[in-house]
């Protein structure tokens, strides 16, 4: 296990940042490693604090970040376990004595701010990554959400929504105005694998043998209902152009999603690759990137493909819409199966335009997406400038 720094240095702020889970390794998890690995270090100590082990923190641990388990912090509601987390975290903020607590996820939001109170934190910043209150639930569950989302908000200092479109879902709430803020998601250029190469490893992982001509279309998502897989393969059936579909990334829709692959006979189109270390690598293998998301914030997969040059197609639903211009560096859709075939076709049957919706994406990306606007952004919150 690291350790501590020696009381720290005195001239650096201790931020402890905490999330629900390590795993799966989704947007938020991104998020807190982000942050984490990037903060100057001459400014500011970072620890993060999680709910269970995972892939999350095998990274920080790999990257000298120091981080705790935080013993009962789950996704699952369990009354029991929501108490034994609250008072564990109360006592380990005591023992940390952070300048600032960072809070992400929804359970991670509340609890942490609650505990941060009663610790005595001198700032607490929560970041709202998506809104469970957005998410195709009974409407008598997402207004208890939407109160548990304005009860976090008035307890932090300060709430950094990834997208407008985030801090626009709070903004009808009394008394939060002036407490959110925008700051999206950077992105820093990352190692790709030559588009042969990427097809290379990955025809030798599933033994792929596609005929010449075939468009590689393809996805790195958790399989989840939220990320609209069932309804892209759906969209897919009726596509009679030759294409495969490689899905990257694993979830609790993996069998339901196999059982409809089969169903409709595209086991030689569709394949579900599962986890892959450092999918993004891979991005280059693919002719078409898609995000078929039901409800989003502002997904890093997203600017990932873009700084890639992919061409792609997503669906017009949460801060989707400030990366993706329709018709200009890619092509917005409804998060509908026939609306998706009607795009797909669209950028098969259009070699010239894919190119140029990829160079523009990737010029739009390295404009307003990029990293230190993140971090430099991010460090005005922590010092109570933003």
């Amino acid at each position: 296990m690291l350790q501590y720094r020696h009381m720290q240095d005195k001239k650096a702020k201790r931020v402890v940042h905490l999330i629900t889970k390590g795993s799966p390794y989704g947007g938020a998890q991104n998020y807190v490693f982000t942050l984490a690995t990037n903060l100057p270090k001459a400014e500011f100590e970072s620890i993060v604090l999680m709910g269970g082990d995972g892939e999350l923190k095998e990274r920080l641990e790999a990257s000298g970040i120091w981080t705790e388990t935080i013993p009962y912090l789950g996704r699952d509601i369990n009354p029991v376990s929501e108490i034994r987390a609250f008072f564990a975290l109360i006592k380990k903020l005591k023992k940390l004595k952070p300048d600032v607590l960072h809070t992400n996820s929804s359970k991670a939001g509340l609890l942490g701010a609650l505990a941060g109170r009663i610790a005595r934190v001198p700032r607490i910043i929560f970041t709202g990554h998506a809104w469970a209150s957005n998410e195709d639930r009974p409407w008598i569950i997402r207004k208890f959400f939407l109160l548990l989302h304005w009860k976090t908000i008035l307890l932090s200092d300060r709430t950094i929504c990834v997208s407008k479109k985030t801090k626009n879902d709070m903004a009808g709430l009394s008394l939060v105005g002036d407490k959110t803020c925008v700051i999206y998601n950077g992105i820093s250029p990352f190692e790709l694998y030559t588009k042969e190469d990427a097809r290379t490893k990955i025809r030798s992982t599933i033994g792929l043998h596609e005929d010449p001509g075939t468009h590689w279309i393809g996805t790195i998502s958790e399989l989840h209902t939220n990320k609209g897989l069932d309804l892209a393969i759906h969209a897919l059936s009726h596509i009679a152009t030759p294409f495969i579909f490689l899905i990257i990334g694993g979830g609790e829709k993996k069998l339901e999603l196999e059982s409809l692959i089969r169903t409709l006979n595209l086991e030689t189109k569709i394949y579900l690759l599962g986890n892959i270390p450092d999918a993004k690598k891979y991005l280059k293998a693919f002719d078409i990137f898609t995000l078929t998301s039901r409800t989003e914030a502002l997904p890093y997969t997203l600017l990932e493909a873009g700084l890639s040059e992919l061409p792609v197609l997503a669906t017009r639903v949460g801060g989707i819409s400030e990366i993706i211009d329709n018709g200009v560096n890619g092509v917005l859709v409804r998060p509908r199966s026939d609306s998706m075939q009607q795009g797909l076709e669209h950028l098969l049957s259009q070699q010239q335009k894919r190119t140029e919706y990829g160079l523009k994406l990737k010029q739009k990306i390295e404009k307003n997406f990029s990293l230190q606007q993140q971090i430099a952004q991010t460090i005005h919150v922590y010092n109570g400038d933003f």
